[in-house]
């Protein structure tokens, strides 16, 4: 053996024992490793069934509990059997549950809870938990609902409805508070902190003084000052009978007697055509005869007819009405006034005075004149030829 090969052999060894040793001991901690692994995910697997295993046995218990409460419930409230029509879903809801959602309060008490809080306290949690969004003293920020103010303006043509100028009850105030608000937060508040709110919103009303304490015992001795001004729906008594009846089918309407033609009353302007001006020199004198007697006989409304006028104070009357109706009978599309009979223009400005007819100008001549000058221009149109 040469000199160099006594070196390199046991060299080549000692490297090669080392690299060994440096490979064997990574491969055995990552077996190690992989080892504690498998044990943890076993212990968690084992834990979960066991949990789940838990779990569906107390859901087993609650669902017996629940049965039998729901059973005992009935039994001991006198509630009802459970129907057995329907579809079959559901059960009766137990007392514990309905009182969880009946927390409405009435105006005439119930459900009111026992409790009190004055006006400073009332201050505080407002600003707190209400004022921005409602404002400091009710005044609303921005486009939030007011709540304070608008006495007298429900009659405006913008009314302002807050708690002092349109509600009717004091319990809506409370229940509404403790109900939804704060908004986000709804049903967070106390007894209490509710009726503080409550107080301090009458405060800024003007309803109540600052050192007032509203409570369960004093509630229903407030009154809200729009509270006359609603009433109990009536409609049922009041409306409904008119519009239940019967509805009529045939021969629902009294026969119409024709008292005068408007071509005979000289009202529709003659145009030309079929009916007009011919129509009305076809139509029989004792027609227009046969119209007014009747009325004037049977109806005291018309009484007015049996005043006679005088022609002379109808001709001091006409100058407003010839400026239109000339006396020559030749103003276009406007009746002309010459030998009109006296009841028939009577019977026209009568029903222009009572607004029957429309015509701005003749409404407003009509309502200027007495029955005795509506004579006085009867008997004088009646004497022009």
């Amino acid at each position: 053996m040469t000199k160099l090969s006594s070196i390199m052999i046991p060299g080549l060894g000692g490297v090669t024992a080392i690299c060994g040793l440096a490979y064997a001991l990574p491969t055995m901690q990552y077996q190690a490793q992989i080892a504690a692994n498998n044990e943890r995910i076993a212990a968690q697997a084992i834990a979960q069934a066991e949990a789940t295993e838990a779990e569906a046995a107390a859901a087993a218990l609650s669902l017996d509990a629940i049965k039998v409460a729901a059973e005992a419930g009935a039994f001991v409230s006198g509630a009802p059997a459970p129907q057995t029509a329907g579809f079959g879903l559901g059960r009766d809801a137990l007392p514990v549950e309905i009182a969880a959602w009946d927390i409405d309060v009435r105006p005439d008490g119930a459900g009111l809870p026992a409790g009190s809080g004055d006006v400073w306290t009332g201050e505080e949690v407002f600003v707190e938990k209400c004022a921005m969004c409602h404002g400091d003293f009710g005044e609303a920020v921005g486009r939030w609902p007011v709540l304070a103010g608008g006495h007298n303006t429900l009659s405006d043509e913008d009314p302002v409805k807050t708690i002092g100028s349109y509600w009717p009850y004091l319990s809506t105030v409370y229940d509404y508070i403790n109900r939804a608000m704060p908004f986000g937060m709804a049903q967070s508040l106390t007894n209490d902190e509710v009726y503080a709110i409550t107080a301090y919103l009458l405060y800024v009303n003007d309803l109540v003084d600052d050192d007032f304490e509203l409570s369960n015992d004093n509630f229903l001795e407030v009154r809200l000052p729009n509270e006359p001004n609603f009433y109990m729906d009536d409609r049922a008594t009041t409306e409904y009978p008119i519009f239940a009846g019967d509805v009529c089918m045939t021969d629902c309407k009294d026969s119409v007697t024709i008292t005068m033609r408007a071509t005979v009353l000289d009202v529709t302007p003659d145009d030309g055509s079929e009916g007009g001006e011919e129509a009305a020199e076809e139509e029989p004198a004792e027609t227009e005869e046969a119209s007014v007697e009747p009325v004037k006989e049977h109806d005291p409304e018309y009484a007015f007819l049996n005043i006679q006028g005088d022609p002379a104070y109808g001709e001091y009357l006409s100058g407003d009405c010839t400026s239109c109706h000339q006396l020559s009978g030749s103003a276009s599309n406007i009746p002309s006034i010459l030998g009109w009979p006296r009841e028939t223009f009577m019977l026209a400005m009568h029903d222009f005075k009572i607004g029957m007819r429309e015509n701005q100008a003749m409404e407003m001549m009509a309502s200027r004149l007495s029955y005795e000058e509506i004579a006085a221009l009867a008997a004088y149109f009646e004497s022009l030829e």
